[in-house]
């Protein structure tokens, strides 16, 4: 995670804890097998196939159309059509998504994309279904594009982490908070005009952010579905290791002190700056970024995240 970008999106698939890389491969990989898709497809007089291929994958904001294609409500979410588009979506996943997977994991990062395109298509869905305003064009709209879920990813940095600040061109430092109040108040004054669906799902997905962040400091994460069904495909398709032989040496009973003491056997590999920082170490730490922040850290604290985030 703190190597070169294009190093770490080469290899993205090859780590189990690269949940960052992983998202933004995967909409990248999608967004030019789409691109070919349509060049060869269009010039080759097959422009009408093409529109119903990427429909088939969109999502449709009418009911009837959504129950015979419920897998839209996923795959809408990975797709993009515009260069601009996906380069927007995949800098905010990328800036913000960094902050996350710092504080909290790679698979709560994943938690919030997938949460946050969900909440963005039910938003969408319960807007255009219910307000008069849309009752025109619900039956021909269609959404696609990882906004809601890189909206959620925004707000929920913003939330955990309100005082870091970037520095923005011709701006200067600016708190990441008022990056994110600055969006989503954009994507309200526009939720009425000629993108509404997709702003409607921007305003879900950054709601979703915001009560995910406050729910996980109660102690409640919401993702642990989603950590579940990523948790059955990586084992799924990960390979068997070899039988590896195991020695232990014997335990060692102390009498007469009152206690038992175990000697564990000697590591054969190298010793590693962090192999000292046990796993409750770090959710104590994690624990404490998420309700007090990062900025809350010692620095021994950074050190050992920072060290256990190589391992």
């Amino acid at each position: 995670m703190y190597g070169n970008f294009w190093d770490n999106l080469k290899i993205a698939f090859n780590r189990s804890d690269n949940s960052l890389y992983k998202l933004i491969a995967i909409n990248i990989l999608v967004w030019l097998v789409f691109l070919i898709a349509r060049v060869f497809m269009t010039i080759g007089g097959f422009g009408d196939v093409y529109s119903q291929l990427i429909h088939f994958f969109m999502m449709p904001a009418a009911l009837p159309k959504l129950a015979v294609q419920p897998w839209s409500i996923f795959t809408y979410m990975f797709l993009h059509e515009g260069f601009l588009h996906i380069l927007f979506n995949m800098l905010f996943l990328y800036w913000f998504g960094l902050l996350i997977h710092q504080y909290l994991g790679s698979r709560k990062l994943t938690n919030l994309y997938i949460l946050g395109g969900l909440a963005g298509a039910l938003f969408y869905m319960l807007i255009y279904n219910l307000a008069p305003y849309f009752s025109s064009s619900v039956n021909s709209s269609m959404m696609l594009g990882a906004s809601a879920g890189v909206f959620a990813i925004v707000v929920g940095a913003a939330t955990l982490t309100p005082n870091t600040t970037f520095f923005l061109m011709f701006l200067g430092p600016v708190k990441i908070k008022y990056i994110a109040i600055f969006y989503v108040l954009l994507s309200f004054a526009n939720s009425a005009g000629a993108n509404a669906g997709g702003e409607l799902a921007h305003l879900g997905g950054a709601l979703l952010g915001y009560l995910y962040i406050t729910q996980l400091r109660k102690g409640v994460d919401w993702g642990i579905p989603v950590q579940k069904v990523g948790i059955f495909f990586e084992n799924l398709f990960k390979k068997n290791p070899s039988k590896v032989k195991v020695s232990y040496r014997k335990a060692k009973t102390k009498t007469g002190g009152g206690f038992s003491s175990f000697t564990k056997p000697a590591e054969s590999k190298k010793g590693s700056a962090c192999e000292d920082t046990s796993q409750e170490e770090i959710d104590r730490i994690l624990d404490k970024i998420a309700d007090r922040g990062y900025e809350a850290l010692t620095k021994d604290e950074k050190r050992k995240l920072f060290e256990f985030s190589k391992k």
